[in-house]
């Protein structure tokens, strides 16, 4: 079966239990809410295709637990994970503080390339609020990470949240892929003077070899 997206991006959800992780999700997977609050246990996933500058994307997003006791078994799965949103409470000042702990997290167990983003969840209960916007923007900016604040519940930025790592995700796959091609034609352009210049068949081999070499090493 022929496939029916051009890319294939992981995605993973963390922070604290009761953060609103599984309703981001959901807000995102099915455009809606869930006032019922069920706690995730170990992990969970959804699928949604979005399309970017023409092309399908197939988002496959893990919901991970809060709770210690599932670490071990969340920490797996950061590995081969493309992008990682943090997502804290503003209602919730412990939640926000664990940020930095998520990110040591991410350190240790997740790619040194991936993309990060900080959502500050139920914004729309501000009148309960515990962590300002600007303390969650002077964060994300200390780590160098992309910030939003959200709401399942009203549907705010979560979509902006999503698509916006989608983009950014793509946008470096599409330059690591503009430096392969590069490489590529570079390497070519230099065998083809090899060739244009030696007739010798053998003579063509041995020098395409080792000028292969030097082309890749640079």
């Amino acid at each position: 079966m022929a496939k029916t997206y051009d890319y294939l991006f992981k995605l993973l959800l963390i922070g604290d239990s009761g953060v609103g992780k599984t309703c981001v999700l959901f807000r995102f997977s099915e455009d809606a809410f869930n006032s019922t609050f069920i706690s995730t246990i170990g992990i969970d996933f959804k699928i949604r295709t979005v399309e970017l500058d023409g092309k399908k994307i197939k988002l496959q997003i893990w919901d991970t637990a809060g709770q210690e006791r599932f670490r071990t078994i969340t920490t797996a799965y950061y590995r081969g994970a493309m992008g990682i949103m943090l997502v804290y409470d503003i209602t919730n000042e412990k939640s926000f503080d664990n940020i930095k702990n998520w990110i040591r997290n991410i350190e240790e167990h997740a790619s040194a390339d991936v993309e990060k983003m900080v959502l500050g969840n139920k914004c729309d209960v501000n009148d309960k609020r515990q962590v300002s916007k600007d303390r969650g923007e002077q964060l994300s900016l200390e780590y160098g990470i992309k910030f939003m604040e959200t709401s399942a519940k009203a549907n705010i930025n979560v979509e902006n949240a999503f698509m916006t790592l989608a983009r950014d995700i793509k946008a470096k796959m599409d330059k690591k892929l503009v430096s392969v091609c590069y490489v590529q034609i570079y390497c070519k352009s230099i065998l083809d003077a090899v060739l244009c210049v030696c007739s010798d068949c053998v003579c063509v081999c041995s020098r395409r070899a080792t000028i292969l070499r030097a082309a890749v090493m640079v």
